[in-house]
This record gives structure tokens, C-alpha cells and sequence, in this order.
């Protein structure tokens, strides 16, 4: 079981540039992935896509990468005399034209358009490719165990509150014949109050019992329910995405226990029910946060 909340990054340098990738996660029903990348490394896009989409599966990820050549190798940078002189020429006939003092300095130089002139080496696109993905493949394994990490914590805290629920189906149980009981009890004073002295038939009595029992007998939903127990189980211990699926079984707890709650007669099941679909809530609002 995983979060899909989770963080990871590495930083390295690989042949003269510095690699750095962050990737970070939020929760989201589906699967969105965004890749951030410097303009001269788009072409990584789909490859750092596909690399990440085979650790998640449901999530908001985003992915960053900076690329930074810490060692100036890849870049030749000239002054473009010709271009610089014209300048200087135009700003000094100028100055003279006008009477106004030269003081023009080195640093002027920067500021003029096309003084310089930046040549790129093409870039080895494959060995590029060999850097970002080592340095993407050690940021998405420490993104992955803050997830699990995460996950774990998540699954702890939805079985305690499983076995809660567990514990309070069998108290439902255990009371449930109760109340029919109590309820065969009740009819039989009711018309002995009313017919007084008149013989009371005991049949009558058992059928009107029968009747109650068979529309108040809570068997098969707890009987389900401790099927839906069963499989949350399961689910949790499988090794796949399981976020979607526990919140379908989620749902099927709360219809068996809305269930329950209309056919008890008990103030004592009615209060259980009541503890369980708050038990119930709580797990659903956990699971949002399962891959």
C-alpha cells in the first residue's frame, strides 16, 4: 500500500554538468504527470515520462530538471569586434555631435546588442540521456520509499479502525436475537393487557414473533460485512494499486451498515450503527490518499 502523496530528489555531476531532479506527488483520482525542463533539453520529455509512469499509477506528479555546466565546457563565448567598433564609432560621432563627454567604459560592452557570440557544441544526446536518467532513477527510489512509508502508516491506522468496526458487528450479532426476543416478550403483555382474562394464543404470538424477526434479522448484512472485512484485508497486503478498490469496498460497508441501521429496532444497534458509519467515513477519507 502506497501514498500517493511523496518527494524525491537527487542531485549529481556527470561529466562536467550538474544534474539535479525533483519529483513530488499530491493526491488526484487519476494519473497526471508534468515535466518541467530547461528549453535545451526538451527532448527528454517523454523519455522521463515514461521512466516515472512505471512508479505510479494514480497521483498529481510533477518532475523537475535543472542542468547546469559547473565547468563552462560547453560553451564558447567571442566578442564581435566588428559589431563592438560600429558601436563605439556611432556612440562617439554622436557624443561630439551633440557635446557631450565620452565616457564610455568595458562594462558599456555588455549591454550591447549582438556583442557577443555564444556557440553551443552539439550535445551528445544519448549520454545526456544516461546522466538524467541515472540521476531521475535515484530520485524516484527515494520517492517511492517516502510513499511507502507514508502508505504504511495509512494501512496501520485503516485496520485498527477495520478491527473497531470488526468488534462492534459482533456486539450487532450478539444483540440481534435479542431484540427479537425482547420484542415476543413485549406483544405477549401488550395482549394479555388487552384481552385480560381471555385465553392468549401461543401461536399467534410465535407468528407475529416470526414476522418481526424476518424483517428486523440483520444476518446476511453482518454476514457480508465480515466478507468485505475479509477482502480489505487482502487488498491491503497486495503489492498493486489499491486505492480504487478499497474505495468501492468502502461503499459496500456503508450500504450494509445503512442497511442494518433501518431495520434495527434497538436503540442499542442504532447507536453501534452510528459508531461504525463514523468509523467507516474516517477510513474513506484515508483512502483519498492511497495510490
Amino acid at each position: 500500500m502506497r501514498s500517493m502523496t511523496g518527494f524525491g530528489r537527487e542531485r549529481a555531476v556527470i561529466d562536467g554538468k550538474e544534474y539535479l531532479v525533483e519529483i513530488r506527488s499530491v493526491n488526484s483520482r487519476y494519473c497526471e504527470l508534468t515535466v518541467k525542463l530547461p528549453r535545451h533539453y526538451t527532448y527528454l520529455e517523454e523519455k522521463i515520462k515514461a521512466q516515472v509512469k512505471g512508479c505510479i499509477a494514480r497521483g498529481k506528479t510533477e518532475v523537475y530538471l535543472s542542468v547546469a555546466d559547473v565547468e563552462g565546457r560547453e560553451t564558447d563565448v567571442t566578442v564581435n569586434v566588428p559589431v563592438v567598433r560600429k558601436y563605439l564609432e556611432e556612440m562617439r560621432g554622436c557624443s561630439e555631435e551633440l557635446g557631450l563627454s565620452d565616457n564610455l567604459e568595458l562594462s558599456d560592452i555588455f549591454r550591447m546588442t549582438d556583442a557577443f557570440t555564444v556557440v553551443r557544441p552539439e550535445a551528445d544526446e544519448d549520454a545526456i540521456w544516461r546522466n538524467v536518467s541515472s540521476v531521475c532513477g535515484s530520485a524516484l527510489e527515494r520517492f517511492s520509499l517516502m510513499r511507502e512509508k507514508e502508505g504504511q502508516k495509512l494501512k496501520s491506522d485503516i485496520l485498527d479502525k477495520l478491527s473497531n468496526i470488526e468488534a462492534m458487528v459482533s456486539q450487532i450479532e450478539k444483540l440481534s436475537p435479542e431484540t427479537t426476543a425482547a420484542y415476543r416478550q413485549r406483544l405477549y403483555d401488550k395482549l394479555r393487557e388487552i384481552l385480560e382474562t381471555a385465553q392468549i394464543e401461543e401461536q399467534r404470538i410465535l407468528t407475529e414473533a416470526a414476522i418481526f424477526a424476518e424483517k428486523t434479522a440483520v444476518d446476511e448484512e453482518t454476514v457480508r460485512l465480515r466478507s468485505h472485512f475479509k477482502q480489505f484485508r487482502e487488498m491491503a497486503e497486495s503489492a498493486e494499486p489499491v486505492g480504487r478498490k478499497l474505495d468501492f469496498l468502502v461503499q459496500e460497508l456503508n450500504r450494509e451498515s445503512n442497511t442494518i441501521g433501518s431495520k434495527c429496532q434497538d436503540i442499542r444497534i442504532t447507536r453501534l450503527v452510528i459508531d461504525i458509519k463514523s468509523e467507516i467515513e474516517k477510513i474513506r477519507e484515508q483512502i483519498q490518499n492511497i495510490e
